[in-house]
């Protein structure tokens, strides 16, 4: 059992500045979470800028500590810890969160706990929902892909991940292609609910290969065929032709995922855990196609399914915070010596991925 203690999370890896108060004990309690989002800088450039993100990032995270510790009702003298994320990321932001809690720590004699960002992500549904470790975990966002077995607080053991873009980045590149709005995902799930997912033929990369691994830069290159091939019968595109094309898009992402999560389900079950169970987070995880789809991939293995609440499946400081506190607990804490890693894999025996999105490293 963990005694109680109140730790502050400082999160800044992509374009959202995030601060958070957290609560740790038998029942941990995320007492503020606070989320500037930067949608507004970034959406003349179709995709997030790192210098942009950066600058805010610098201008904003003092406002989103001290709203987070108003909005928690304490005093940063009442904290015990300081977390932050230290990585992976555009380094120009990590580097303003890390300096932030590297200044917080220094000022008032905190611990200050660097955090991986993916850890963040991989151990929000213990705060969610309780998960017992080992549970199964896939993140899946703009910047990050991959399967993950979450054995502790500190250990895991990467299945299988994107070798190129992340879905969410897919999904912001076929929106762009369409002409939809930015971000991507919530735009082209709009347009897909009228769309057929049967009429244009899409490619399902990877699916011939029997291990845990996914690729959708071609699925994006084969969407951008099609819609040349529709905008020269045509002359142009119809409101069917791109709800049509959104659908048979969200569709091979969909079957992607589903068919990726039951290989990665039957190995983690080769373990035989004692409460199996199969969580998601990130922000795809919002779309309800695919989160129907690997939910019933789960039912149908047998095991329990989680998935956090939008807004801490998402980037945000409180899955920080939480990471932090556990590290805490274990005596895990750094100094003022702390760097900002634009890569930082969660899995460090695992061989490193191929390839980077824009959106961040999938280290």
């Amino acid at each position: 059992m963990i005694a109680p203690f109140t730790l502050l999370g400082i999160e800044s890896s992509c374009d959202d500045t995030a601060a958070a108060v957290v609560r740790m004990g038998e029942a941990p309690e995320v007492l503020a979470n606070v989320v500037m989002g930067q949608e507004a800088l970034h959406a003349a450039f179709g995709g997030v800028v790192p210098e942009i993100a950066a600058r805010a990032h610098a201008e904003k995270l003092d406002f989103a500590v001290e709203a987070a510790l108003a909005g928690a009702g304490v005093t940063l003298a009442e904290i015990d810890g300081i977390a932050v994320t230290a990585g992976p990321g555009l380094i120009g932001g990590v580097l303003s969160g890390v300096m932030l809690a590297k200044g917080l720590a220094a000022a008032t004699g905190k611990p200050l706990i660097g955090v991986n960002h993916l850890a963040g992500h991989a151990l929000t549904p213990q705060l969610t929902d309780g998960l017992a470790f080992p549970y199964l975990m896939l993140l899946v966002s703009g910047g990050h892909c991959q399967f993950l077995i979450v054995r502790s607080a500190t250990e895991f053991t990467r299945l299988g991940g994107t070798i190129d873009d992340a879905p969410g980045e897919a999904f912001d590149k076929a929106a762009r292609l369409l002409g939809l709005a930015q971000p991507g995902g919530p735009a082209v799930e709009k347009a897909a609910e009228a769309g057929d997912p049967a009429r244009i033929d899409l490619p399902r990369p990877l699916l011939d290969r029997p291990d845990c691994d996914m690729s959708f830069s071609g699925l994006k290159t084969a969407l951008l065929r099609a819609r040349d091939r529709l905008v020269d019968a045509a002359g142009g595109l119809t409101e069917a032709d791109v709800a049509d094309l959104s659908a048979s898009f969200q569709a091979a992402v969909t079957e992607i995922l589903g068919v990726k999560a039951r290989r990665a389900i039957a190995l983690y079950l080769e373990e035989a855990p004692e409460a199996p169970a199969f969580a998601v987070a990130g922000g795809v995880a919002a779309n309800r196609a695919i989160r129907a789809a690997l939910e019933e991939e789960a039912r149908a293995a047998g095991v329990a399914f989680a998935a956090p609440p939008l807004k801490l499946c998402t980037d945000n400081a409180a899955m920080i915070a939480y990471a932090g506190g556990l590290r805490l607990a274990a005596g895990l804490t750094d100094d003022l010596t702390l760097s900002a890693r634009p890569r930082w894999p969660l899995d460090a025996g695992a061989a490193p991925m191929i390839g980077s999105g824009k959106k961040g490293a999938k280290a």
